[in-house]
């Protein structure tokens, strides 16, 4: 689809409904990073990377605006953020071209401030956080954003005001290789929780108006915890550990975030490879995206399968019991609830779409439905409710 007729489409959706939010979810799709016979690389004169806004209020959901914004695949599926006036989009880029070698990639620093609300879509801004700005997260409260730095070891703070992120510090979590991966906050914007990749750790960071701090309760968790999401009442997180991407079975931890300390209370084997995870909007589920061996070559042995799965996790109060499964596709990163929880968004890297999923509380169905996307979508949010 064209951008003027991308663009028409946003203007249709907004002029429809002009009282109420579209509902949306924002893709960030990386153009530097491919898959070919399950080695992965940097295409010869890659476009830009994209940031797809898809309409999931439409039925079916439908892609209405793209827009150029620098992104990556590395590091957790959850390099985007919303507002939850739906109304700023926050995108990070972990890698870049290397300026002295167009084959291959260096850590990038940016992020850019994406204004929803125009038409079409437009950055309005890009600012700097630390190497290897990975995840990031914007308080419901629309004051503050976290974005951790995955080959730095810390967590960038900005606060939010007309449009704009000003740096406002940034905490230090350990060196380099602690590898923050992601930061959400709890839904009262009073802490947040950092996976941390590098050192199989989960810091806790304590917040206070536009003061961060370390709060020091640093716990461990399963083996690289890289995404991480926190349920709608705050009283528990899932985070989900990559492992080593070697056909074991990889975990999602429960921690119960009611406790004094937060502390994990269960954890489940539940496939390999694990990259998004989000909790559904009731809390009730948490869908986790395996590669499943997808990425590897045929033969491997253990590993290879020519499907990821989408694997659906029952919470009931601070444990998980498994659910329901769906086949996906290849390399797949990050996953979306509808904010009725009845569709299921999944980014599928080599196919260079978005699969749309049904739920019915129990069951997990394959619509059938494609949304393409102008480049591998690499990671995924919707707006947190207000």
């Amino acid at each position: 689809m064209k951008f003027h007729a991308l663009a028409a489409a946003v203007a249709a959706a907004f002029i429809a409904a002009p009282s109420a939010f579209a509902e949306l979810a924002v893709s960030a799709n990386d153009n530097k990073q491919v898959l070919v016979n399950a080695v992965q690389g940097v295409p010869a004169n890659p476009p830009p990377d994209t940031v797809s806004i898809i309409d999931l209020a439409a039925k079916p959901p439908k892609l209405v605006a793209e827009v150029n914004a620098p992104t990556s695949v590395i590091g957790p599926p959850l390099s985007v953020a919303i507002t939850t006036d739906e109304s700023l989009a926050f995108v990070t880029a972990a890698q870049k071209l290397d300026p002295a070698d167009a084959t291959k990639t260096v850590p990038d620093n940016r992020v850019s401030v994406i204004d929803l609300k125009a038409n079409p879509p437009v950055v309005v801004g890009t600012v700097e956080a630390g190497a290897g700005a990975s995840g990031v997260s914007v308080n419901r409260q629309g004051t503050l954003v976290l974005v951790a730095n995955r080959n730095e070891g810390t967590v960038s703070v900005f606060t939010l005001a007309n449009k704009t992120l000003t740096p406002a510090g940034k905490i230090n979590l350990g060196d380099a290789k602690s590898g923050p991966c992601h930061a959400v906050f709890t839904p009262d914007g009073k802490r947040a929780l950092v996976t941390r990749d590098g050192d199989h750790t989960i810091s806790i960071l304590n917040i206070d108006g536009d003061k961060v701090t370390d709060s020091k309760r640093d716990f461990g968790i399963g083996y690289r915890p890289y995404g991480v999401d926190i349920a709608n009442d705050g009283k528990v997180a899932v985070v989900a550990n990559v492992g080593r991407g070697q056909g074991d079975m990889d975990t999602v931890s429960v921690v119960d975030l009611q406790a004094v300390p937060p502390r994990v209370t269960d954890t489940i084997s539940v496939g390999y490879t694990l990259e998004g995870i989000i909790l559904s909007p009731d809390g009730k589920t948490a869908a986790v995206v395996a590669h499943n061996g997808s990425a590897k070559p045929k033969g491997t042995p253990f590993a290879y399968s020519d499907k990821g799965k989408l694997i659906l996790l029952r919470i009931n109060g601070n444990k998980a019991t498994r659910l329901a499964e769906a086949p996906i596709g290849v390399w797949s990163q990050g996953v979306a609830f509808s904010r009725d929880g009845k569709t299921i968004l999944v980014q599928n890297m080599v196919e260079r779409e978005i699969q749309v999923l049904s739920f019915d509380g129990k069951r997990v169905k394959d619509t059938g439905q494609r949304i393409k996307v102008s480049g591998g979508p690499s990671a995924i949010r919707v707006a947190s409710p207000r």
